[in-house]
């Protein structure tokens, strides 16, 4: 693990000066302002601070809403960082930051966003008209049962397995890494379907369930990585096709890519599952001594 940090590090203070000489972005502080991307995050930044600004003089539990704004900005900052900042650049070069980028997206960003239990404040952000069709929208038979389908924690945790894996294909990855418009909607599949099963194990599940969905997910994402990291051949071809530039052959780029998915991703979902158990057990020792 450390050998893995210290080669992260060594890829990054080596960026400018590896970067392609032919490439439309001359350095590695390349920021991407895609408006795609930056305008929905700061639209909600914007409509969640409208909300808190109008809730704040009638709010009660203050400390509550503090605590769930903490959780919001941090989400949204860490979302920002893996989209916009030169981590996305790097991503667009290495094969090993992009995958850095979307765990970021999906094991990061979704559940501090989900902590935060945003959408009432996001509503208040909204003009009042606005608010009112939208909350009634929200509150229609169809909408809600897709959202409480949508957020079962067997439906959540497939429906996220089914974008992590069918995105990984080779063929569907590349055309991402060659399409704007692909790479939008791979961004998107991995951020809605994270927030779908993050609310789904911390919001809609008994701690038991949320552990063992969040040990199932880590179980195959990690399967995943070391598909990659093992693999004695090149998968993704145009994903890693910039590796030698920085040092690195293709092979070794995948490679690199798989281990972060396969142990540091793997370590936040076993960290995540680790603590549902214990509130389950927590929980359960609680029920016992009142029964005794």
């Amino acid at each position: 693990m450390s050998a893995l940090i210290c080669i992260l590090i060594s890829l990054m203070m080596a960026a400018p000066a590896l970067a392609h000489g032919d490439d439309a972005h001359t350095n590695a502080s390349s920021w991407t302002f895609d408006p795609w991307i930056v305008l929905p995050i700061g639209l909600i930044t914007v409509l969640y601070t409208f909300g808190i600004v109008r809730l704040s003089g009638r709010a009660r539990r203050l400390g509550t809403m503090r605590r769930q704004s903490l959780f919001f900005y941090g989400g949204m900052l860490t979302l920002a960082a893996a989209l916009i900042s030169p981590l996305h650049w790097l991503g667009e070069h290495l094969f090993t930051f992009h995958m850095i980028e979307h765990e970021i997206v999906m094991a990061v960003a979704a559940p501090l966003i989900v902590l935060a239990r945003p959408v009432g404040l996001l509503l208040w952000g909204l003009p009042r008209r606005a608010r009112r069709g939208l909350g009634a929208a929200m509150q229609s038979p169809i909408i809600r049962r897709s959202w409480d389908w949508c957020t079962g924690s067997t439906s959540a945790t497939v429906i996220h397995g089914i974008a992590i894996w069918g995105w990984h294909l080779p063929f569907l990855f590349d055309a991402a890494v060659t399409n704007t418009a692909m790479h939008r909607l791979q961004h998107l599949s991995f951020f809605a379907t994270a927030i779908l099963f993050w609310w789904a194990v911390v919001w809609k599940s008994e701690y038991g369930a949320a552990a063992w969905h969040l040990f199932v997910t880590m179980v195959h994402t990690s399967i995943l990585g070391a598909l990659m990291a093992l693999s004695p051949r090149v998968l993704y071809a145009a994903q890693t096709q910039a590796a030698a530039a920085w040092g690195l052959t293709p092979l070794e780029d995948q490679q690199l890519a798989g281990m972060i998915m396969w142990v540091p991703a793997g370590t936040i979902y076993a960290a995540a599952a680790m603590t549902m158990l214990a509130f389950w057990i927590r929980g359960s020792s609680e029920r016992g001594a009142q029964n005794a």
